[in-house]
C-alpha cells in the first residue's frame, strides 16, 4: 500500500489545501469544529473535542442532526480499538399490523428512540477528561445568542419550508417568520439551549428519565403515537467492536449491523481480488471494478442486514467469509457493467466528524437524523427534532430487518476507521445515506491504493450506484472518463457536486509522521482545525 503523499499540484478542483497539525478536528460547520478545538486548547483530549463538536452540531447544522438523533463512534485510545453504538431501537408499542401501507417517512409514525445523547455520555464517562458540562458550553452559548446560518445549510433548511412545515412543531421552531433563515442570517433558539443545559447538569438523565423524557412523550400522546417513557428510560449505548476487511496491510473497520458500514467491508474486500494497482485512480476500469463491487455489497446489505439480534441465517461473520467474497468478486465482468438487483438506496441527512490529539487518541463519530431534519416533528419548548429512523425497517415478512418492538432499524449512518498493524492510520467518514458505504471505499482507495492526501481525496469526483446500472456521477470526472463508463454498460447521470447534495460530505484525518493531516468536503461548509 502506497504511504499518503501532500501533495502540492492541486489535481482537482478545490478551494482548500490539507491541514497539518499535532492535534486536529474536522467537520462540516466551522464554527462546531472551532467548539472541539477549544476543548483541545482547555486540555481536553480527542474525545471531548468530539462531543463538544457533536453537541454544538445539533445546533449548527439542524438539517442533518439535533437532539433527537441517533450516533455511531469508533475510537483508538492508545492502545485499543472501541466500537459504539448509539442507535435507538423502535417503541414497544410498534409491530408490523401497525404499518399496513409500509413504513412512514415522516411524523411521529417514523421516530425510534434518540440515541445521540447517550453516546455523548458513554463516550465521557470512559475516554473524556474535560466535566461533561464544559462540553455544553459552544452549543448552549450558539443556542442562546445565535449563530449566522452557513450557505450549504441554508440551501438545505430552505428546501424544508414545504416538505415539512405541516410537521407538529416544525414550523414553530425552525421556520422563525414563517420561513427558513438565509445564509448569514442569525438563528437563536432558547428553547435548544434550555434543553441543553438541562442535558449537561443531569449527565443525560433529563433526556431518558426525567423532564425532557415526559416532554417527548407527552408530546407523542397528543398524537396518537406510542413512544412513551418506558421506551426512553430502556434506551442503551452498546460498546459493539467493530467489523473489518483487509486491502494489503490496511484494514478497514465498521460498526457492526445494524448499520450498512459492513457493506463498506464487503465491497473492499471483493477488490481486494481485481487488482485495482494497475490503474490510475480516475481511469474508468478501476471506477467500473468498484461500482461493480460496491452493488453486491449493498445487494447484500438490503437482504440480510438487520439489528445484529435479528440475523440469525446470515450473520456477519458469513458475509464478510474470505471465500464468500471471493466467490461475489469473481462475477465482476471486468467489460460488462451488470445488475444485481439491489435496489435504490434512500437519501439521508448527518453529520460526520474526526478528531485527533498529540497523545495517538482518534475518533471517528457520526450524529444524524436520517432524511435531513428527520420526522420534522419538533417537540414544543424544548427544541427537540426528532429523527425518522423508523423509516429503515421493512415490512416484508421474514425479512431479518422487518419492524418489531424494540428493535434496531437498518442504519445507513456509519463512522469509517483504518488500522494498519496495531496502529490507527485515519478517522473518517462521508455522511449522506447511499453515500455512506460508497464514499468509505472510495476514500479507502484513493488513499491507500493511490496514496492520496485526505483533501485531495475529499476533493476527487465522486460516483454514487442508485439502481440496476444507474450510476450516478459528478460531472467533473470529465467526459472521456464519462463516456468510457458508458461504453462498458453504465447507465450515467452526470450530476453537479451542489445539484443534490448527493454525493455527501467527506471529513478526514489521516496520520502522517509527527502528526496529522485532514482533509474537509468542499462540498459542504465545513472546515480542519488544528494546533
Amino acid at each position: 500500500m502506497r504511504p499518503v503523499q501532500l501533495r502540492h499540484d492541486m489535481p482537482y478542483a478545490s478551494r482548500r489545501s490539507p491541514v497539518l497539525a499535532k492535534n486536529m478536528v474536522a467537520t462540516s460547520q466551522p464554527l462546531a469544529a472551532q467548539a472541539g478545538l477549544r476543548m483541545l486548547l482547555a486540555g481536553g483530549n480527542a474525545v471531548d473535542a468530539a462531543l463538544a463538536t457533536a453537541i454544538a452540531l445539533t445546533v449548527l447544522e439542524p438539517t442533518g442532526n439535533g437532539l433527537g438523533s441517533d450516533a455511531f463512534a469508533i475510537l483508538w485510545d492508545g492502545e485499543r480499538l472501541h466500537g459504539l453504538n448509539a442507535s435507538g431501537r423502535s417503541p414497544a408499542g410498534w409491530s408490523p399490523d401497525r404499518f399496513p401501507n409500509g413504513m412512514a417517512e415522516r411524523g411521529w409514525e417514523s421516530v425510534t428512540v434518540p440515541g445521540a445523547v447517550s453516546a455523548w455520555v458513554a463516550l465521557s464517562d470512559r475516554f473524556g477528561e474535560l466535566p461533561f458540562a464544559d462540553l455544553f458550553a459552544p452549543a448552549i452559548g450558539y443556542a442562546s445568542e445565535g449563530f449566522p446560518v452557513s450557505p450549504v445549510i441554508a440551501a438545505l433548511w430552505k428546501r424544508a419550508e414545504r416538505t415539512l412545515s405541516h410537521q407538529p412543531g416544525f414550523s414553530d421552531h425552525f421556520l422563525p417568520g414563517g420561513r427558513a433563515p438565509a445564509a448569514g442570517e442569525i438563528f437563536r433558539s432558547p428553547d435548544m439551549a434550555a434543553s441543553l443545559a438541562a442535558i449537561a447538569e443531569s449527565r443525560g438523565e433529563a433526556f431518558y428519565r426525567g423532564a425532557l423524557a415526559r416532554r417527548i412523550a407527552d408530546f407523542a400522546r397528543a398524537h396518537g403515537a406510542v413512544l412513551d417513557e418506558d421506551d426512553l428510560a430502556a434506551h442503551e449505548a452498546d460498546w459493539c467492536g467493530t467489523v473489518s476487511a483487509t486491502y494489503g496491510d490496511v484494514a478497514l473497520h465498521e460498526i457492526p449491523p445494524n448499520g450498512q458500514g459492513i457493506a463498506a467491508c464487503m465491497a473492499l474486500g471483493m477488490t481486494r481480488h481485481l487488482g485495482l494497482e494497475r490503474y490510475a485512480p480516475d481511469d474508468p476500469v478501476a471506477l467500473h471494478l468498484q461500482i461493480e463491487a460496491m452493488k453486491l455489497a449493498l445487494a447484500d446489505a438490503e437482504a440480510y442486514v438487520a439489528d445484529e439480534a435479528a440475523m440469525t441465517e446470515v450473520t456477519a461473520r458469513d458475509l464478510l467469509d474470505e471465500g464468500y467474497l471471493a466467490a461475489r468478486a469473481a462475477l465482476i465482468d471486468p467489460a460488462r457493467a451488470q445488475d444485481f438487483g439491489a435496489g435504490a438506496p434512500r437519501h439521508g441527512g448527518t453529520v460526520y466528524l474526526t478528531a485527533a490529539d498529540a497523545s495517538g487518541m482518534m475518533v471517528s463519530y457520526i450524529q444524524s437524523n436520517y432524511a435531513g431534519f428527520g420526522s420534522g416533528v419538533v417537540v414544543p419548548g424544548t427544541g427537540i427534532s426528532l429523527q425518522n429512523r423508523g423509516l429503515g425497517f421493512v415490512t416484508t415478512p421474514g425479512h431479518p430487518n422487518r419492524v418489531g418492538p424494540r428493535k434496531r432499524p437498518f442504519h445507513t449512518i456509519i463512522p469509517g476507521f483504518l488500522m494498519r498493524g496495531d496502529a490507527p492510520l485515519m478517522s473518517f467518514g462521508v455522511m449522506g445515506g447511499p453515500m455512506q458505504a460508497q464514499g468509505h471505499l472510495q476514500m479507502t482507495l484513493r488513499t491507500q491504493v493511490w496514496g492520496q492526501d485526505p483533501q485531495t481525496a475529499a476533493d476527487a469526483p465522486r460516483w454514487r450506484f442508485v439502481s440496476g446500472r444507474t450510476v450516478a456521477i459528478e460531472d467533473s470526472l470529465g467526459t472521456a472518463a464519462l463516456d468510457a463508463l458508458g461504453g462498458l454498460g453504465h447507465a450515467i447521470e452526470v450530476e453537479a457536486p451542489d445539484a443534490s447534495f448527493g454525493f455527501g460530505g467527506a471529513q478526514l484525518i489521516h496520520r502522517i509522521e509527527g502528526g496529522w493531516a485532514g482533509g474537509s468536503d468542499p462540498r459542504k461548509d465545513g472546515q480542519v482545525v488544528g494546533y
